[in-house]
């Protein structure tokens, strides 16, 4: 197929009508896409959960360690 070919079944292919499969497949693409960054997001948020529960502790620890150092009577 020479490049004019090539352009003209492309030309083609784009302006015609998707068939009931093409779309339902294009859709079903697109929701696999979605839920893997929906996992991604969910993945991070619980990261960042931990973290911030991990920190909290931490300085929950820390306070206590110095609660009566602040104290200049």
């Amino acid at each position: 197929m020479n490049f004019r070919e090539t352009t003209i079944k492309y030309l083609k292919d784009i302006l015609r009508s998707k068939t009931i499969a093409e779309v339902i497949q294009v859709e079903l693409e697109q929701a696999h896409l979605r839920k893997l960054e929906a996992e991604t997001a969910a993945e991070y948020a619980y990261a960042t959960i931990q973290y911030n529960d991990e920190r909290i502790a931490r300085l929950q620890k820390r306070l206590a360690q110095h609660a009566g150092e602040d104290k200049h009577d």
